[in-house]
C-alpha cells in the first residue's frame, strides 16, 4: 500500500489538494468542451450522431492507450513534469479544435486532447498518495473527484454559452485553450509542491517483484472492469442521454445543457455525502450498491415514464447524487490495492477501463440515437448501473491489503 505523507502543515496540504484538484477539474472539463456542442458541429460538417459520438470515441481511444504508459512514466520521470505536459496538449489540443477546418482534422485534435488527458489520474494520486499527509487524505480525495464533477459540470455551460453569446463555436473552443493555459501556468508556479518523493528503485522491486507484477492482483483487474461498467453509464449521460430526455419528455433545446450541468452538480455533492458515509471501509460497497441503484432506478422512470421538462431536471440531479456517492469509495478501494512504489501504474491500469468504457459509450448511444431509440439509451444506463452493483461487490471481495504476489 502506498503510504502517505507525515502529518504536515495544513497550508502546505492545502496548496497541493488545491493545485492537483484545480488541474484534474480542467481534464474532466476538457472531456465535455465538444459533446455540447454537437448541434453546432453537426451542421457545420453535415455530421450524424455516430459519427459525433466517433470523436469522442477516437479522444478516450488515446486516453485509454496512454494512460496506463503514463503510470509508468509518472513513476520513472516525476509527475510534475507529466502533469505539465498533459496541461499544454489539452491546451494545443483546444487550440486546434477550434481552427480545424474539417472534420477529419478534428480527429487529430481529438487524439492529441486523448493524450493530453491520460495523465491525470497516475499524477493526481501519485501526488496526493506522497505529499498530502495521512489525516488529509480522505479530503483530498473528496476536493479530488469534487473538482472532476465541477469540471464535467461547468465545460456545458461555458462553450454553450460563449457560442450563443459570439454566435461561434470555433471562439468557445478558443477561450478554452486560453482558460487550459492559465491552470497551466498556476501549476508552473506551483511546481515545486508536486514534487513526489520517489520509493527507491531496490525498494519497489521488493515490494513489487517485478514493474508488472502487479497485473496479477486479481483487485487491479476488478476495478478495471468495475471502472469501464461506471463509465458505459457515464459516457450515455455525457453524450446522448440529455438530447434522448429531450426527444422523449419535450424538453427545450436551451435546457438540454442543463441537464448535464445539474447532473454533475448533483453528483459533486453525492461525493460530499460518499466521503463522510465511507468513513467505515467496511461499509463501502454497501453505500455504492445504493447509490447506483437510486441512479439505475431514475434511468428506469425516465425511459418508462412521462414527464415535465422541470421533473426531468429534477431526475437528472436524483441520478447524480446517487452515482457520485460512490466515488470516495472506489478510490480507497485502488488506494488498499496499491502495492509501494506502484502507486502510478496501479493507477494508470485501473483508470483506463473509465476510458475504454467512453469510448464504447460514444459509439453504442449513437447508434441508439441515429435509431430513434430513444427509450434504449436510458434503457441501456439502468442495466450498466444494475451490473455495476455486481462489480462494487467484486472489488470489495478482490481486494486485499497487503503485498503484490511473489515474482516468478
Amino acid at each position: 500500500m502506498t503510504t502517505a505523507a507525515a502529518t504536515l502543515p495544513l497550508r502546505e496540504d492545502a496548496t497541493t489538494i488545491g493545485v492537483v484538484s484545480i488541474a484534474h477539474g480542467m481534464s474532466h472539463f476538457c472531456q465535455l468542451i465538444v459533446p455540447p456542442l454537437f448541434p453546432w458541429l453537426a451542421a457545420a460538417f453535415t455530421l450524424s450522431n455516430t459519427e459525433l459520438g466517433l470523436l469522442m470515441s477516437v479522444f478516450f481511444v488515446f486516453s485509454c492507450a496512454g494512460q496506463a504508459a503514463a503510470g509508468f512514466v509518472v513513476d520513472r520521470f516525476g509527475a510534475e513534469r507529466v502533469l505539465m505536459g498533459g496541461l499544454a496538449m489539452l491546451a494545443v489540443a483546444a487550440a486546434g479544435l477550434a481552427a480545424s477546418p474539417s472534420y477529419a482534422s478534428m480527429f487529430v485534435f481529438m487524439a492529441l486532447a486523448g493524450l493530453g488527458n491520460c495523465v491525470f489520474h497516475p499524477v493526481d494520486f501519485s501526488i496526493m498518495n506522497s505529499r498530502v499527509s495521512s489525516p488529509r487524505l480522505g479530503h483530498a480525495y473528496a476536493a479530488h473527484g469534487i473538482s472532476g464533477n465541477l469540471g464535467w459540470a461547468l465545460a456545458p455551460v461555458f462553450v454553450v454559452g460563449i457560442t450563443t453569446v459570439s454566435g461561434s463555436w470555433r471562439i468557445a473552443l478558443g477561450a478554452v485553450a486560453l482558460l487550459v493555459a492559465a491552470v497551466l501556468l498556476l501549476v508552473w508556479l506551483q511546481r515545486e509542491r508536486l514534487v513526489v518523493r520517489q520509493a527507491p528503485r531496490h525498494a519497489a522491486h521488493a515490494a513489487a517483484g517485478s514493474d508488472f507484477a502487479f497485473l496479477r492482483l486479481p483487485a487491479v483487474w476488478s476495478c478495471f472492469a468495475f471502472f469501464l461498467v461506471f463509465s458505459l453509464a457515464l459516457g450515455g449521460v455525457q453524450t446522448f442521454a440529455p438530447a434522448a430526455a429531450a426527444q422523449l419528455h419535450g424538453v427545450p433545446v436551451a435546457q438540454v445543457a442543463i441537464c448535464l450541468s445539474i447532473y454533475m452538480v448533483a453528483a459533486g455533492a453525492g461525493m460530499v455525502l460518499g466521503g463522510h458515509l465511507v468513513r467505515d471501509a467496511q461499509r463501502s460497497v454497501r453505500v455504492a450498491a445504493a447509490g447506483f441503484a437510486l441512479a439505475a432506478v431514475v434511468a428506469l422512470l425516465m425511459a418508462l415514464g412521462h414527464w415535465s421538462p422541470l421533473t426531468v431536471l429534477v431526475l437528472f440531479a436524483v441520478m447524480g447524487l446517487g452515482s457520485g456517492i460512490a466515488g470516495p469509495s472506489r478510490d480507497l478501494l485502488v488506494k488498499q490495492a496499491t502495492p509501494p512504489g506502484a502507486t502510478g501504474r496501479v493507477y494508470g491500469v485501473v483508470y483506463s477501463g473509465l476510458d475504454v468504457g467512453m469510448m464504447l459509450a460514444a459509439l453504442f448511444f449513437g447508434a441508439l440515437m441515429d435509431g430513434g431509440h430513444y427509450r434504449g439509451v436510458w434503457l441501456a444506463m439502468a442495466a450498466s448501473l444494475a451490473v455495476l452493483i455486481l462489480t462494487a461487490v467484486n472489488v470489495r471481495r478482490s481486494a486485499r491489503p497487503g503485498a503484490l504476489p511473489a515474482a516468478a
